[in-house]
């Protein structure tokens, strides 16, 4: 972790591990907005993005739109950003797709940080103006990541390989259970081909019929006698039972798919390792905190 946070491995975070883990932390801010960006990291990138949202907005108050006031809460479930009076979810932002954040170290207002699309998996830049709380709030959004990152590994993180390695024998063991009841389906069509080719033909003479059978040569009904089927008349074998698939949403034991970390509400797909692939790509990624300076000319003085 010292190594993601090594710009800011100085300072000490500024709230407890529970405010953030089982609570979340509010912070009101003005929304500029979000653009898409070509990487998930860089202050040049940032600055582009910040330069181009700052000038779009100064279009839109020259024709008197205000900028829209959010409000964000920070927890080691993700950004979200939320209207502050219906308190409608904006933007869900997860941790472990959030891989850079930046602050304004002259402006001490302004903010940002890109973060992974779930959808599109495009990388988007989000600007604030926080009224002078930049800094702070880079700060939380860093030990939120961090909070985060070591839960997901003691939730399972470290064991990803073997997990992988489970899910991978589960669906063997499944395919070799399909197999097996293939094998056991043709191996019962043998036998019953086996017993028509052995049945006696039938005697038209009725003095030799068996006494078993009745005047139309049918074997009497007995009710303790076990109902077993039958070849058709042409010859053919029974159709087999038909059976109903299996459950796919379900593992080999009946459980639902592995999830050691829900982040949010978003819908994950259902195989069993994506969720796992994806949170440890995007915490080895790492979160970058840095200090830079956005306003480069009078135009970006302010919004």
């Amino acid at each position: 972790i010292s190594r993601i946070f090594n710009h800011v491995c100085d300072k000490s975070w500024m709230h407890t591990p529970e405010a953030l883990a089982k609570h979340y932390i509010p912070y009101n801010a003005k929304f500029l907005g979000n653009t898409e960006v070509e990487a998930p990291k860089g202050t040049e990138v940032v600055k582009d993005a910040v330069r181009k949202l700052k000038f779009q907005r100064h279009i839109k108050k020259s024709e008197g739109q205000k900028i829209p006031k959010v409000e964000l809460q920070i927890s080691i479930y993700g950004v979200k950003i939320l209207d502050p009076k219906t308190k409608d979810v904006q933007h869900n932002c997860q941790l472990h797709r959030i891989s850079f954040c930046a602050d304004d170290k002259t402006d001490k207002r302004i903010f940002t940080f890109i973060c992974k699309d779930s959808e599109s998996n495009k990388h988007l830049c989000y600007v604030f103006d926080s009224e002078k709380c930049a800094e702070e709030i880079t700060l939380t959004i860093g030990q939120a990541f961090d909070l985060a990152y070591k839960k997901f590994l003691e939730s399972g993180g470290k064991d990803v390989e073997t997990r992988k390695q489970i899910g991978t024998l589960q669906k063997r063991i499944q395919e070799l259970e399909t197999e097996n009841s293939e094998l056991k389906q043709q191996l019962q069509d043998l036998e019953e081909q086996l017993m028509i080719a052995h049945v006696p033909p039938v005697r038209t003479n009725s003095s030799s019929r068996s006494p078993s059978t009745d005047v139309f040569d049918m074997v009497p009904f007995s009710p303790v006698t076990p109902l077993v089927p039958t070849p058709a008349s042409n010859g053919c074998p029974p159709p087999p039972p038909t059976t109903l698939p299996p459950d796919i949403r379900k593992d080999l034991f009946g459980a639902e798919p592995f999830d050691p970390f829900t982040c949010g509400s978003a819908d994950f797909p259902p195989d069993i390792q994506s969720k796992l692939d994806e949170m440890q790509e995007g915490f080895k990624m790492g979160l970058t905190l840095e200090g830079t300076v956005f306003s480069l000319d009078p135009l970006d003085s302010r919004c």
